[in-house]
């Protein structure tokens, strides 16, 4: 066997699931999960009409790199979102089977694993998939811890240059999961340079960069700031999906765009790799990319629950309304509970299922970002969010002296 899998830390869901199996919930009370940042809001019908209308195709073995017309469809969206000049479809633009598994295999395309001391550094807290893309490629992974003081920015430049030295690959994630933090231009600038001068990839996983509360000021994307700074795509890859922006997670259709170099040889690793997206798929994957009205009603949904939720929320917790995405971030030291106690007694007391902030991230340079936070992702619908939000008021109102 592999032996780096032995390396692989259980999944979030897997410690939590462990932490809550002896708990006992109230029987009265119905189920309210905040866990899982799966969207829970209805598939759009324009997306099942496509399914249906295109089931026809499944005869067919689909292209490893999507049709022209799904290209085509995502360098338009792309141009129009980030006011970008006119990707090229051919090269710059790529389909794939959902951010998740793009962003685990690029680390397979761009990590050169027999190199000693390769390194991958990821935000932390951060998505789990950076840490074990890192470790299979035979890279290191080296954690950044964020900073609450500094909107949880991370902090590049406390880096050592022996680290930036081995770096090949970074990942970024903006809108950030957990935080909900998004990089501005001055943090790009900084990263690009980083790359120039170190010569490693950026990914930067944008994933939850339609979810957002201002119609007037959508977050700052990587190809947009990359354009905005007078440079082109060179070492950086955005990825991109429909899951959160059109919920179709069951589809697992997303995209990746920038340095066509790169997309050349990421191709290549995917031609063997065997994750074409099904031809039903991409015709419905062109059906979402090419129409902003649901993604606008989706978008209003969210923005109805973090309006209703995090005034009640901050009553008892220290939290704010995030830049962006469908999480809330809440520090709950206030309570006197740990992360993990805190969310195994709020299951166990009132029902309610929340995520230990210890879980997303690693213990680095002494200290884990995420302890003491909790992750909720506001997913359920609004009168589901609001009764689980009053739920966490009453529990943490009983902790009271």
């Amino acid at each position: 066997m592999n032996p780096r899998l032995d390396r692989l830390q259980p999944y979030p869901f897997e410690k939590l699931r462990a932490l809550l199996k002896d708990a006992t919930p109230p029987a009265a009370s119905t189920h309210i999960s905040f866990g899982i940042g799966e969207p829970r809001h209805a598939t759009p019908a324009l997306v099942t009409e496509a399914i249906v209308a295109s089931l026809g195709t499944l005869s067919s073995y689909p292209a490893t790199a999507g049709s022209s017309a799904l290209r085509e469809a995502i360098a338009h969206w792309a141009t129009q979102r980030y006011g970008l000049p006119a990707l090229d479809p051919a090269a710059q633009v790529l389909p794939v089977s959902g951010s998740r598994e793009a962003l685990f295999s690029l680390a397979q395309t761009v990590v050169d694993g027999s190199r000693p001391g390769a390194i991958v550094l990821c935000p932390n807290p951060f998505y789990q998939i950076y840490e074990g893309a890192a470790l299979l490629a035979g890279a290191e992974p080296y954690f950044v811890n964020s900073d609450p003081a500094r909107n949880f920015a991370c902090d590049y430049r406390a880096v050592p240059d022996d680290i930036w030295s081995r770096t090949q690959l970074l990942y970024v994630c903006s809108p950030g999961n957990p935080t909900g933090a998004v990089l501005t231009l001055e943090d790009w600038h900084e990263l690009f340079a980083l790359a120039d001068r170190h010569g490693f990839v950026i990914a930067s996983d944008e994933c939850y960069s339609e979810i957002y509360f201002d119609e007037g000021k959508p977050p700052l994307g990587g190809l947009e700031a990359a354009h905005r700074l007078g440079r082109g795509f060179e070492r950086f890859i955005m990825l991109s999906s429909l899951s959160k922006r059109s919920n179709v997670p069951g589809m697992r259709s997303g995209f990746v765009a920038g340095d066509a170099e790169l997309l050349k040889r990421f191709l290549l690793y995917r031609t063997y790799h065997g994750a074409a997206l099904s031809p039903v798929y991409q015709a419905a994957s062109i059906a979402a990319w090419n129409d902003e009205t649901h993604v606008r009603e989706n978008r209003a949904k969210y923005v109805s629950k973090f309006a209703k939720v995090t005034p009640m929320l901050t009553d008892v917790l220290d939290v704010r309304l995030p830049d962006a995405a469908f999480y809330l971030w809440a520090n709950v030291a206030r309570t006197g509970l740990s992360d993990t106690e805190f969310a195994r007694r709020l299951y166990a007391d009132y029902n309610v299922t929340v995520l230990p902030g210890s879980y997303l991230a690693r213990t680095a340079h002494g200290t884990n970002p995420g302890r003491d936070f909790v992750r909720l992702a506001l997913v359920a619908g609004v009168n589901e969010c609001v009764e689980g939000a009053q739920r966490i008021v009453d529990f943490c109102r009983s902790l009271a002296p």
